[in-house]
């Protein structure tokens, strides 16, 4: 039985994004990466041409409804991955290496992206931090694992950077930010995020590495940009960062399609004639059931 959700369903596919083919686009067509968390919603992006998506730990917020990342287990970016991994036809999937997952040893860095990559078919792994794991991504690429990189903000650093702050203001902290980057592009890393930085510190950090930048709060220089899915589509309801643009409202699309659902059924006009079966068993267009 087949409905919406069955992938024979879904357009034919582009060809699939590999790692080269991140690092060719340096500095030619700007890279777009959303982050995904399950099947439904990565075949969707899928579709509408997203070159990568992130199975990122920002899902301990906008799906577990934590207050950080922190929570998220390697178990849990597993789970999200696999189901991502199944709706991704042409798009690069990425796995987010959760807080305490790498950060011991660059040993546990890559038992954990070995893990990732096995159990949650990914197809490369993102770390948050610069120079003081360049170590850790140098081993990890060393046994042929992607690794994408993420300075700036690191939001698994909050507690220590005393929230969600705008990074790289002061003229030494701009200096690290960009000795960060060219740390991580000498350890092997194919791609840096950028997070909530200054646009012209941003834009220095790109002419920096030969390696393409992802900005989130990092203005317009940036080889590519990224959004949290719910932000882009304007469902999650929390905290809602200044760089974010809503590309659309589902959120409130759903709460109105759940108000005329709740309405239909306590006046009993839903279901109708249309959506019953007949008497042979066959709904009454023949469409498949769920």
């Amino acid at each position: 039985m087949y409905g919406a959700g069955d992938p024979r369903q879904a357009p034919a596919a582009r060809a699939k994004l590999t790692v080269p083919a991140m690092r060719a686009r340096k500095g030619e067509r700007p890279l777009t990466v959303v982050t995904a968390y399950d099947f439904t919603m990565a075949r969707l992006l899928d579709e509408g041409g997203v070159d990568a998506l992130l199975v990122g730990d920002s899902l301990g917020m906008v799906v577990q409804g934590h207050g950080n990342t922190l929570p998220v287990t390697v178990d849990e970016i597993c789970y999200h991955g696999r189901a991502v991994a199944r709706g991704a036809r042409s798009a690069h999937v990425i796995g987010d290496m959760p807080f305490m997952s790498y950060q011991v040893s660059p040993m546990q860095a890559v038992e954990t992206a070995g893990k990732l990559m096995k159990d949650g078919a990914f197809e490369s792994v993102k770390l948050e931090g610069g120079a003081a794991f360049a170590e850790h991504v140098f081993r990890i690429v060393s046994a042929g694992i992607p690794v994408m990189g993420h300075v700036g903000l690191t939001p698994q650093a909050v507690h220590a950077l005393g929230g969600f702050k705008v990074q790289g203001k002061r003229p030494e902290d701009a200096e690290q930010v960009v000795r960060d980057a060219r740390a991580l592009e000498e350890a092997g890393a194919y791609a840096i995020v950028l997070e909530a930085i200054p646009p012209d510190l941003a834009a220095e950090v790109t002419s920096a590495v030969s390696v393409p930048t992802i900005g989130i709060g990092a203005g317009a220089g940036c080889d590519g940009q990224v959004l949290v899915c719910y932000d882009l589509l304007g469902m999650y309801r929390g905290l809602s960062p200044k760089f974010v643009k809503r590309f659309a409202e589902l959120g409130a699309a759903v709460v109105e399609a759940t108000e005329a659902f709740v309405r239909e059924v306590g006046d009993r006009t839903f279901p109708g004639p249309e959506h019953a079966f007949k008497p042979n068993g066959f709904a009454t267009e023949d469409r498949p059931v769920h």
